[in-house]
């Protein structure tokens, strides 16, 4: 067990007490950063846009997600095996299924429901919370009666990345310095991988998501893969060269991408003369060339790699990399593109929350790893994270492996 996804290793096997504990530290850095939303915001309004979310639909969502699969649910002991239709119980507030559950309440009509303000939704939370904790007490340490409460840790995780990268896309700073990149002085060097079979997906006991159970073995054929995820020293010499402009890096959906969009830079970038700079917090400043380069899409990474001669690794190979090569393997910078459609392995079962994983194999591109504004208990080498290709303002990047 390595020390980069140990605090993952345990949060997907804690017991009762270690899970409580980790319910209410997750719980503490949501509303932490909530606070610099309403520092920041008039009214905490944003604007309506594909990549967000109303902030105080996203506080509630995340209490009432918890609640309906914990408090509400009557086989919140019964795992993986529980039946996601049985009738819930009443909710501490009325109608709250019409205000926040994300698979019946459209996108664009968020932002005209009628929510809670602030302190009542605090309030929610606070009182949800208390219930979770209450529920935990009874339950046993076994895998079935733990999975509703990991699967509610893991869900608020998720979510307070997205408030992280949300508040970038808005110009919100957030000034705690656990959610910052970090420059990346180590030189890449090129790992050799032999060819031979993988056994791809998530073998082991503990939370497991659905979309990473079915482990299957994998022949892999030799290949030559980077240490580390390119870096903007890396990145903006393509940028230079003028490689926006030449649709021959581009596959086409890129070339789609690169129409419609127009981009002359890298999302969050600009040049002045011979300097780069970056937007963040809220204001403009000089780059650091060492950071690791971020809030890129899939085809921006893609095009980088036919500029350079190089390719995305696949899942498989990204993950025999990262758990057979530990120590060489630098992985948890950004969120990494692969070369993989996200689809589901083979004999794939969706677990009671439906909504995950299913709606979305064949229109997501997989990625993996981890970013700076992710749980140091999110970070696992088997964990599998989706978006759309054209998504730059998630914190994703990418490393690549000789062509």
């Amino acid at each position: 067990m390595t020390g980069l996804f140990e605090a993952a290793h345990r949060a997907r096997n804690a017991g009762p007490s270690e899970l409580a504990a980790a319910l209410e530290s997750s719980r503490q850095d949501t509303l932490e950063t909530f606070a610099f939303y309403e520092h920041s915001l008039d009214a905490l309004t944003v604007p309506l846009r594909e990549t967000l979310n109303p902030p105080l639909w996203e506080l509630g969502h995340v209490g009432w997600f918890q609640e309906y699969w914990i408090a509400r649910n009557p086989l919140r002991f019964a795992g993986v095996g529980a039946d996601p239709a049985v009738p819930r119980l009443q909710g501490l507030r009325s109608g709250c299924d019409a205000l926040y559950d994300s698979g019946r309440v459209a996108h664009d009509t968020r932002w005209s429901l009628p929510l809670p303000d602030a302190a009542g939704t605090r309030d929610d939370l606070s009182r949800q919370l208390a219930e979770t904790l209450a529920w935990i007490r009874r339950a046993d340490a076994s895998d079935e009666a733990l999975y509703f409460f990991r699967l509610a840790l893991f869900h608020e995780d998720m979510h307070h990345e997205a408030a992280l990268y949300m508040a970038q896309d808005l110009g919100i700073a957030v000034d705690d310095s656990r959610w910052q990149a970090a420059p990346m002085a180590d030189e890449c060097t090129v790992l050799s991988m032999e060819p031979g079979p993988w056994s791809l997906g998530h073998p082991g006991r503990g939370f497991v998501f659905d979309n990473e159970c079915g482990a299957h073995s994998v022949d892999l054929p030799a290949s030559h893969i980077d240490s580390r995820v390119a870096r903007w020293a890396e990145y903006l010499p393509f940028v230079d060269s003028g490689g926006y402009e030449q649709p021959r890096w581009w596959t086409q959906a890129g070339a789609a991408w690169l129409a419609a969009e127009r981009p002359c830079a890298p999302r969050y970038l600009r040049r002045l003369g011979s300097t780069w700079e970056e937007w963040r917090h809220g204001r403009w400043r000089t780059l650091d060339p060492m950071l690791p380069a971020c809030h890129l899409t899939t085809h921006e990474a893609e095009a980088w790699c036919r500029w350079a001669g190089r390719r995305l690794p696949t899942e498989a190979e990204w993950e025999r990399a990262a758990l057979e090569r530990p120590a060489e393997f630098e992985w948890g910078a950004v969120w990494e593109w692969t070369a993989d459609a996200f689809r589901p392995y083979p004999g794939f079962e969706a677990h009671p929350y439906r909504d995950y994983s299913a709606p979305w194999f064949g229109s997501r591109r997989a990625l993996r790893g981890a970013s700076f504004m992710t749980q140091p208990r999110m970070r696992h080498p088997r964990y599998r994270n989706f978006f759309m290709a054209h998504r730059n303002d998630v914190p994703a990047g990418f490393r690549s492996c000789a062509a």
